[in-house]
């Protein structure tokens, strides 16, 4: 497999075709209104996709356990670790977007770069990034499993059987055009904030206060406390969505440009080449910039309201539990139970609607992500209707154990999000260091600002990880 030499820079070419304003290229006439505004939002609406595609990982079955978890135990103290959190993945996100626009290069591409393509330190480092790509499809999947359990009250061994076959949805929607897939996600996660912000306005009573405090002051009573706290950054700053997010934003950059090979429409997502053999396009730098600014916004909106649901999933567990620790019989099943008693059955059921949406939509981006990282990294491309069910199968078997066990899923929601949290430093260390670099980010290098800014997310992930393994060793 052959790589484009350094430096990863674009070049300017008459033939680009993506929006463009009053700088004379041809291709803003198609698209030119007669409101620079009017202009402004319809190259914004072109591009949306990429972050709001992985800001689902900021809203899976993960981000409902530790979230409910917290709120359940802890009330309003641990609100300022899924702020936080939301937070550092808002700024990884945007640095993650940017590197694919500014270099034409995903992340996990890079890495087999930088190792030089030695099988010695790219195949360790390949089989943790799919570990973290498993322990995020078992959150995924349980997510899946409890939704199915509360809506039609199935056993959960049963549940376990039925989730499994979500790779049917998923991969017949990796067969499509790409746009269809990003409509998909819209549509998932739609129904997922519009479910949680009505639970919200349906239970209502907040104390202010109490929420101000908890957002800016961060405690932690306890080492169970601060377990949920690293699982809450866990089920935020997900590594694959790190990985992924490069791929998305440097195939959408492409996606808007000139046809490839002739081609009129959007490929499907199965003829999207993972590894870039080659720039199929090149930009000038304004036409980058310009680019960047849109994926900067996105950025900002859709994780913006992954944070704000994140919050309000913490928020809705609040009055039915004292907040005096984790209760050792708290499910997701006793949760909704309690909110419909309450506040009727119609609320329960949107809840566990929006976990049933939560799980399919992140399997779908969890496969996405597990392709371009085995790709990017070995270089070779497996069938992925092949990879998705022997990763299921993988998450399958061990949880079915678990229930036939008696243990809960909730609890495997939360160990896996912590180990989600110590596989951070995976994706994130390469992606400060390559958005740093200018031989990779040409005018996109990162500003002593925002190097600054990511470093102490660094810092901070590191020591929240570190901290939470001396208090278990």
């Amino acid at each position: 497999m052959s790589y484009m030499r350094w430096p990863f820079r674009r070049t300017p070419t008459p033939s680009m075709n993506m929006p463009q304003g009053d700088d004379g290229d041809n291709s803003g006439q198609q698209l030119r209104p007669s409101s620079p505004l009017l202009l402004s939002l319809k190259q914004f609406l072109l591009w949306v996709g990429p972050a709001l595609m992985v800001s689902i990982a900021y809203m899976d079955p993960g981000n409902y356990g530790t979230d409910l978890a917290a709120g359940a135990g802890y009330k309003y103290t641990l609100l300022w670790a899924g702020w936080l959190a939301s937070g550092m993945a808002m700024l990884l996100q945007y640095l993650s977007g940017k590197l694919g626009i500014a270099s034409g290069h995903h992340v996990a591409e890079l890495v087999r770069q930088s190792f030089g393509g030695k099988k010695r330190y790219v195949i360790p480092y390949w089989l943790a990034a799919e570990a973290a790509a498993a322990a995020t499809d078992l959150a995924e999947y349980l997510g899946t499993v409890l939704g199915l359990n509360i809506l039609f009250h199935i056993p959960l061994i049963y549940c376990a059987i039925f989730g499994a076959l979500d790779v049917i949805i998923l991969l017949t929607m990796m067969t499509r055009r790409f746009r269809l897939i990003e409509q998909y996600f819209a549509v998932l996660i739609s129904v997922l904030v519009i479910g949680i912000f009505y639970d919200l306005l349906v239970i209502g009573h907040f104390d202010v206060a109490q929420v101000a405090f908890g957002s800016v002051v961060p405690l932690a009573p306890g080492n169970t406390a601060l377990f949920i706290a690293v699982g809450m950054i866990g089920a935020t700053v997900m590594p694959h969505a790190l990985f992924v997010h490069s791929w998305l934003s440097k195939n959408k950059m492409d996606l808007l440009g000139a046809p490839v090979s002739g081609r009129t429409e959007a490929p499907s997502i199965k003829d999207m080449p993972i590894a870039a053999t080659e720039v199929r396009h090149t930009y000038t730098p304004e036409q980058m910039h310009r680019t960047n600014r849109l994926h900067r916004n996105e950025t900002i909106i859709a994780l913006t309201i992954a944070g704000v649901v994140n919050a309000g999933i913490l928020l809705v567990a609040i009055p039915l539990y004292h907040g005096n620790g984790v209760n050792a019989s708290l499910t997701v099943q006793t949760f909704v139970a309690g909110m419909s008693q309450i506040y009727g059955p119609a609320i329960g059921i949107l809840f566990a609607l929006t976990l049933l949406a939560s799980g399919l939509s992140s399997s779908a981006l969890g496969t996405i992500a597990g392709q371009v990282i085995m790709e990017g990294l070995i270089g070779k491309r497996v069938n992925i209707w092949a990879r998705r069910i022997i990763t299921r199968a993988v998450n399958v078997f061990p949880t079915t154990i678990a229930i036939l066990l008696g243990l809960s899923p909730l609890v495997l929601l939360i160990y896996s999000q912590v180990i989600l949290s110590l596989m951070i430093p995976l994706p994130m260390i390469p992606l400060v260091y390559y958005t740093s670099k200018t031989k990779f980010m040409g005018d996109l290098v990162n500003k002593r600002f925002t190097v600054a800014l990511a470093l102490v997310t660094v810092t901070l992930i590191l020591s929240f990880n570190g901290l939470l393994l001396t208090t278990l060793f």
